[in-house]
């Protein structure tokens, strides 16, 4: 890999800041148009990315990182969508009012783009959460300049990623310094430090995501950090839904755990089961092979965490799986007493094919270990029709970002509800880096007191030009 020179990231922040002038006043459709380019040229190179992909992370290419790729261009085209739909700006209009107090003057507000955005590519998407991923997209429909640093698990990927992006901006129309790539340890840093950029997005590890994080707080000016960092993913098997689909359960476990060799930001890590389960009995039969993790330094963190797991008094090993070209997946268990003692040990994110199954003898052991888990991306139940789950989803709510009642978390939907990001460490905000309204994470509202109606932006003027939802005195009002 062939890391940025820090004179260089400069230049590249320098000409991104640049950029952001003529940007941030394009209108939706010139930057809609935009992104669609990108996608388009994705898809056009589609059959080479996969090749190269396949290549440098031993990812399957089918269904897998063709399937990655047709979800990539299908994000950037969301994201085309809803900048042209327009409520993402948020735009409210209060006319002038005397009779309140203090007296109300004409006051419009409205999101603006909050200017050049650093993008940390991660190791196990690398094209959803890379260098054309959400993170970019999201950024560039809204009118911010874009510099990706590449993750260094898939170098040649990033590259081809960067031209065919570059190319596509360049033939739409987009300005110079519109995107780029930058490579390299240091030049991340550097481009965390520098004065341009305005918000930094990131997918990785909890301890390089708190790094990265804490610099952006400490700069002169601190800037938004959006992280995904690791998540455990919480599952609850109520003793109905054991009974009456333990096995069927424990099929879809392993296919959700095993995903990917176990490397999903949303692979169920803990799953909390009554005593003598029949999930329990079932998931042994139904361990895998598991292919090469993406990196060696993956494979050496998996082992490492595995045998650490595995070793602490009142944890045993299940079942273990055949090796593959990967690590054979692994289940271990215990129960709720001994995960409050080692909490720390035990609610540590193992990234790969492991899950830990913790049995519970009753409601207050599965609350109380659930009141010791750490924020997660998504928490699942599966229960059985007639059992009184109220309060247990009040307690998952405030764990996860995402509650589901079917079904495995593994598979995250890009959609206009989607919401991926949970209370610390799975994310460092409240906001979602999958789905429509990951464009708010790189918007600050802006408010115009008694401005000329010439000066105002498009969406708030008072004959809405651009046929957008709007509130108005209060009023939703739709174009």
């Amino acid at each position: 890999m062939t890391d940025t020179a820090v004179d260089d990231v400069d230049r590249i922040a320098r000409a991104a800041r640049e950029a952001f002038a003529h940007t941030s006043r394009a209108d939706a459709r010139t930057r809609a148009a935009w992104v669609r380019a990108v996608a388009d040229a994705l898809d056009a190179d589609a059959e080479a990315l996969v090749e190269l992909a396949a290549r440098e992370t031993a990812l399957p290419a089918a269904p897998r990182l063709a399937g990655e790729v047709a979800r990539t261009t299908a994000q950037l085209r969301l994201f085309a969508r809803v900048v042209e739909e327009g409520s993402y700006l948020e735009a409210a209009i209060d006319h002038p009012d005397p009779s309140t107090t203090p007296p109300t003057p004409d006051l419009r507000r409205v999101l603006r783009p909050i200017g050049p955005v650093a993008v940390f590519a991660a190791s196990n998407f690398p094209f959803a959460f890379s260098v054309a991923g959400g993170d970019t997209a999201s950024a560039l429909s809204i009118g911010c300049p874009v510099v990706v640093k590449a993750h260094p698990g898939h170098p040649e990927t990033s590259r081809r990623t960067a031209e065919v992006v570059s190319a596509a901006l360049a033939a739409a129309g987009a300005p110079d310094g519109v995107f780029a790539l930058v490579e390299g340890f240091e030049a991340g840093l550097a481009l965390v430090d520098h004065p341009a950029i305005r918000a930094v997005g990131f997918t990785g590890s909890v301890r390089g995501g708190r790094a990265l994080f804490d610099r952006a707080a400490a700069r002169p000016d601190p800037i938004p950090f959006y992280g995904e960092l690791g998540s455990l993913n919480p599952v609850v098997v109520t003793p109905g839904a054991d009974a009456e689909r333990g096995a069927a359960l424990a099929e879809g476990l392993a296919g959700s755990f095993q995903l990917g060799a176990g490397q999903f930001c949303t692979k169920p890590g803990v799953v909390l089961v009554p005593h003598g389960s029949t999930l329990e009995a079932a998931l042994p039969g139904h361990l895998a092979p598991q292919p090469r993790l993406l990196t060696p330094a993956i494979a050496e963190g998996f082992a490492a965490s595995a045998e650490r797991v595995s070793n602490l008094d009142g944890v045993e090993v299940v079942a273990t799986g055949e090796a593959g070209d990967g690590p054979a997946p692994l289940v271990a268990a215990t129960d709720a007493p001994t995960l409050l003692r080692h909490a720390d040990e035990l609610l540590e994110e193992v990234f790969g094919p492991f899950t830990l199954l913790v049995r519970c003898a009753d409601e207050a052991e599965r609350d109380a270990v659930l009141d010791a888990m750490p924020g997660s991306l998504s928490a699942t139940v599966h229960r059985e029709p007639g059992e009184d789950v109220g309060a247990l989803v009040g307690r998952l709510e405030e764990l996860a970002g995402r509650v589901l009642f079917t079904g495995w978390p593994t598979g995250v939907a890009v959609s206009w509800a989607q919401q991926h990001g949970g209370p610390w460490p799975s994310s460092t905000s409240q906001f979602t880096s999958v789905g429509a309204t990951a464009v708010r994470r790189f918007q600050r509202p802006v408010t115009y007191q008694d401005a000329p109606a010439e000066l105002l932006p498009a969406a708030l003027r008072d004959d809405n030009p651009l046929g957008i939802p709007r509130r108005v005195d209060g009023r939703l009002v739709l174009p």
